[in-house]
């Protein structure tokens, strides 16, 4: 600890929200308040690759009135949070010997092209994007090549590349919707270059994926969150859409549970050598959730149940 930050693996990402949730609780129980609504606490695994533990959760029957998953947002509140899904495309060229390489085609040098033509998928599916909680995300649903590999020696021309990445999904879209518009883009290549009329790229979708998720910023949950943030810390917090996916979409979307998503900590050192989480915003977090718990049960009269499903963030 150094400096009122906390640093260690998964601190921020998130075991620090998964700390200020408990705080929340520990506070009302050691307190004596009982409240007229169940709290249920999730520890889960696999988020990392979509969410098997919450998946699992669900379907064992596990459900509530609404869910606050603690990912590291730097204390603002997420009802919307992007999806997405992993690529791969692999790019056909004929192979050649390198002294006479105009007697092949360079499946390297076609890869440039597809994956310019995916760069235009991503303006135009970032150009219907008009919620206004994503207006301070200049790309709130990317679409990100993240490997290449092609080619087995340098005196070759090489006759295959694989092109791997992600595909961010909106809120509100579905998954299908999501591929379909993938697999008809690439149809456009032939159009751009005649090879691919012939050797058209090959489109699979594998491995991990994160199912988008959507609450109403009007819900009860964001009102309370909200008015609570307001109490603890004086200033209006700040309501935007996740840049990216957690397993939120799976409570909402399939478990019938509305979720949003709070906690301490920053993305952006989330994954990282020297990651780290404030201790201030650690225990401001646990504040805001202990107060939301007891507005959104009630102590007296109101009966609800709520669920704090704290998990690890991608």
């Amino acid at each position: 600890m150094e400096d009122g930050r906390l640093y260690g693996r998964g601190a921020t990402d998130m075991k620090g929200g998964n700390v200020s949730s408990l705080l929340a609780v520990r506070a009302i129980r050691e307190l004596g308040i009982r409240l007229k609504g169940d709290v249920i606490f999730q520890s889960v695994i696999e988020e990392e690759s979509g969410g098997a533990g919450t998946l699992a959760a669900i379907l064992r029957g596990y459900k509530a009135d609404a869910a606050l998953i603690p990912e590291p947002t730097n204390l603002r509140i997420f009802p919307k949070q992007q999806g997405s899904i992993w690529f791969r495309i692999i790019v056909k060229g004929r192979s050649a010997h390198g002294g006479t390489r105009y007697e092949g085609v360079s499946a390297i040098e076609k890869s440039m092209t597809v994956v310019q033509h995916i760069r235009e998928l991503e303006e135009k599916r970032n150009a219907r994007i008009d919620d206004p909680l994503y207006a301070r995300n200049p790309i709130p649903i990317p679409i990100n090549v993240g490997v290449i590999q092609g080619g087995n020696w340098p005196s070759s021309v090489p006759d295959t590349v694989k092109l791997e990445g992600r595909m961010g999904v909106a809120p509100g879209e579905t998954m299908e919707h999501a591929k379909e518009e993938m697999a008809g883009w690439l149809e456009g290549l032939k159009g751009k270059d005649p090879w691919f009329a012939a050797h058209p790229p090959a489109l699979e979708w594998f491995g991990a994926r994160w199912v988008p998720g959507s609450v109403d910023p009007g819900h009860d949950l964001i009102r309370t969150l909200s008015e609570q943030y307001r109490s603890v810390l004086a200033e209006e917090p700040v309501i935007e859409a996740s840049p990216w996916g957690t397993d939120g979409g799976l409570l909402t979307g399939l478990g019938g549970t509305p979720c949003v998503v709070f906690g301490p900590g920053v993305t952006e050192v989330a994954h990282y050598p020297n990651e780290y989480i404030v201790l201030e915003h650690l225990f401001q977090a646990a504040e805001i959730i202990a107060l939301t718990l007891l507005d959104w049960c009630g102590t007296e009269e109101a009966e609800g149940s709520y669920g704090i499903k704290p998990n690890e963030s991608h």
